[in-house]
């Protein structure tokens, strides 16, 4: 089974710069977008042989989720059931026989980091969630984190160090999430990796230099990891600041 993620920074807009040819070359069985930026019928998306479920946030243009699916899924929800979280459109879960599909956009911290609090609020609520389903059946969450977990994450760590996403507090709270029973897919089959990012500014030419960041993640329960067969990041497929990122499992 092969299961992508994507923050394509705009639907519409990545639409425009190749989305379609590059969602049916993955030909992937899951396919999860971070930050659609859409309301419910702002586009008309023709994708044969795939259930689709959407996120949509509350303020118009903003956030949003989506999974395309070849797998009808036993249930879906979106959200985590809890009100300050779920106006944003940043979460869907859908149940399968063997595991849960948790398809994620995490709040960023924002310059200054003006909304750290309100981040390690969502961080604790999140690993809670997690931990919920984890009790149930083994998850695979995936998507943007917003948060380069080790200094090998990102190009620059010692002129970002107090920066939104690598902060000192955003990476204790994806070591505690690992902490609890769960696994970096990629550092699983590549811990010692540098310059592997799925995140680049549009600014400096900081796409074409590398100077980037690892903020794009699947995340499985411990009792996943056996059923992992690989895990990729595609760095040369373009339409957004992020890349595409991937499991291959059994």
């Amino acid at each position: 089974m092969k299961i992508v993620s994507w923050n394509v920074n705009g639907l519409r807009a990545c639409v425009t710069k190749g989305f379609l040819d590059i969602f049916k070359e993955f030909d992937a069985d899951i396919f999860c977008l971070q930050e659609t930026k859409l309301q419910e019928g702002q586009i008309d998306l023709e994708l044969d042989g795939y259930y689709d479920y959407w996120n949509y946030a509350e303020k118009k243009g903003y956030s949003g989720t989506a999974v395309f699916t070849k797998i009808k899924p036993i249930s879906v929800k979106y959200g985590m059931g809890i009100e300050e979280h779920d106006m944003e459109g940043r979460v869907i879960t859908l149940e399968f026989d063997n595991f849960y599909l948790v398809n994620v956009y995490t709040p960023n911290s924002k310059r200054e980091l003006l909304r750290l609090d309100y981040r390690m609020k969502w961080e604790d609520d999140f690993r809670t969630y997690l931990k919920r389903l984890d009790e149930k059946k083994p998850v695979v969450m995936c998507g943007d984190l917003n948060v380069a977990h080790k200094e090998i994450d990102l190009k620059n760590p010692k002129t970002n160090r107090k920066n939104a996403g690598f902060s000192d507090e955003e990476r204790e709270k994806m070591t505690e999430l690992l902490s609890s029973g769960f696994t970096d897919s990629f550092r699983y089959f590549y811990p010692d990796k540098e310059e592997a990012y799925s995140w680049w500014s549009y600014m400096g030419r900081a796409r074409e230099r590398n100077t980037g960041w690892r903020i794009d993640y699947f995340i499985v329960s411990k009792s996943f990891e056996n059923k992992l067969i690989d895990s990729f990041i595609s760095p040369e497929i373009l339409g957004s600041d992020h890349c595409p990122v991937g499991i291959i499992t059994k």
